[in-house]
């Protein structure tokens, strides 16, 4: 191969990078261009030695302009309509919509609120950084009523529902994806950070019959499956490339991997919600039979992402210990799930759910939190350079597990979405995207030994 074939080679393997993340690259602007036009000048500069690469330049010029100016055909298409910010404002309207992959141009609705609970609702991209968030609170501030004096200087807290508080950088970027299942956004002066709380609503909880029994096990199982592949189709294999390789210095933000995770985390509180809020004996216990059953359907739908999720729900300390509960589920569901505990066990790194794996074809959705753990190891234990070179073998390896995510994302667009209308089957659909959870797990094991003291 001469020089020539090698540089066409180059520009190749750049010709499809570019094609592959067009639009993220878009969606970066200049912040990410610099690889591209830099690359351009390079070329330019060789083509008195080698005329062949006028084409390859040619392209690669339009390239630049495409990533710099994208048509108006391109900027209508990304345009999208403001969204509320997940759990922020439950609009059965919106929750009923198909999920849309979250970009960082995106604008969304989101409530900011102080520390005497009020609150503005700010509108700003999703990517925005602090400073931007907190120039919209004070211009929000400075016309409300319930605050007659501007408040000086002004920081960005996250409060989550046990009351613990971590301050952001005015530099940081994207913080809206990065908060818990109950976590809200407050601002208030540094003097006024020990004083903040959370909200009434998350620190305080109603007993109450489950709106569960009224659904059946395979209609929340089937709901759970649909939102989860919506969920997981929203993910570009590069978010977890950038969440393992890069972290908070990533140049892509892994916002809708990142909701993926939350969705976990909120699974599992759910099922620990609804069994604790359940006062009756007996309600408790079919509700229990109600939860193996729907993880039961889950695993046989492959979803194992809920699978696993609302195993471990089910496994929470505050749920476990509830003896009588335990002992009233008939002996076929205890059996059932002692199989699904061995398969949530983490010992042997994980080996039963790795068996279980690799007998699945799929289309499946994999427990992702272990996926980024398999991913995260792989780059920390292993060097990316010797010395000058590169490590191709890790490059191999990780190569193989970033196929096995594009396989199952590419496949996650081939799944048929639910399209029945019912009232029924909207009112079950609405309660699974719209979860209700408690996620203070203090407040969990309080809930629990009220209702089976220990002396019981």
């Amino acid at each position: 191969m001469d020089a020539a074939e090698r540089k066409q080679a180059v520009l190749n393997v750049a010709f499809r990078y570019l094609d592959t993340y067009r639009e993220l690259l878009q969606e970066e602007g200049e912040r990410s261009n610099s690889f591209p036009k830099e690359l351009y000048l390079c070329a330019v500069q060789e083509l008195s030695r080698h005329p062949e690469l006028v084409e390859d330049v040619l392209k690669l010029q339009r390239w630049t302009e495409i990533l710099n100016c994208p048509s108006d055909e391109e900027k209508e298409s990304r345009r999208k309509q403001v969204r509320p910010l997940f759990r922020h404002f439950r609009r059965i309207d919106a929750c009923l919509q198909p999920r849309e992959a979250f970009r960082g141009s995106d604008e969304i609705f989101c409530r900011v609120y102080t520390p005497d609970h009020s609150y503005v609702t700010i509108r700003s991209r999703l990517s925005c950084r602090v400073g931007e968030i907190l120039a919209l609170v004070r211009e929000k501030l400075q016309y409300s009523e319930d605050q007659p004096v501007l408040p000086g200087n002004l920081i960005l807290v996250a409060v989550t529902s046990a009351g613990e508080k971590a301050v952001f950088r005015p530099s940081d970027e994207a913080v809206f994806t990065t908060l818990g299942v109950n976590t809200h956004l407050f601002t208030c002066e540094p003097s006024e950070l020990e004083t903040l709380l959370p909200l009434p609503e998350e620190i305080h909880w109603t007993p109450g019959d489950s709106k569960l029994h009224d659904m059946s096990a395979e209609e929340v199982a089937n709901q759970l499956v649909v939102f989860d592949w919506e969920l997981f189709s929203c993910v570009h294999e590069v978010e977890f490339v950038c969440y393992v390789f890069h972290g908070e210095q990533s140049r892509w933000r892994p916002l809708n991997l990142e909701l993926v995770l939350q969705r976990c985390s909120e699974v599992q509180h759910w099922v620990a919600t609804e069994i604790l809020q359940c006062q009756s004996l007996p309600k408790r216990v079919q509700l229990l039979r109600k939860f193996i059953k729907i993880a039961a359907l889950c695993k046989q739908q492959q979803d194992l992402l809920s699978f696993l999720a609302v195993v471990l729900g089910l496994d929470n300390p505050a749920v476990n210990r509830l003896r009588l509960t335990w002992e009233g589920l008939p002996g076929k569901f205890r059996k059932q799930f002692q199989q699904f505990e061995s398969i949530a066990d983490p010992s042997r790194n994980h080996k039963s759910y790795r068996d279980l794996i690799t007998s699945l074809r799929p289309p499946l959705i994999p427990f992702t939190p272990l996926l980024l753990k398999d991913l995260t190891f792989l780059h920390e234990s292993c060097k990316t350079f010797h010395g000058e070179l590169v490590n191709f073998e890790k490059m191999v390896s990780q190569s193989d597990l970033t196929v096995l995510i594009q396989c199952l994302l590419f496949l996650s667009h081939l799944v048929a979405m639910d399209t029945e209308t019912s009232p029924s089957h909207l009112q079950t659909k609405a309660y699974v995207r719209q979860l209700q959870v408690i996620d203070n797990q203090n407040l969990l094991f309080d809930m629990s030994c009220k209702l089976e003291p220990k002396d019981t």
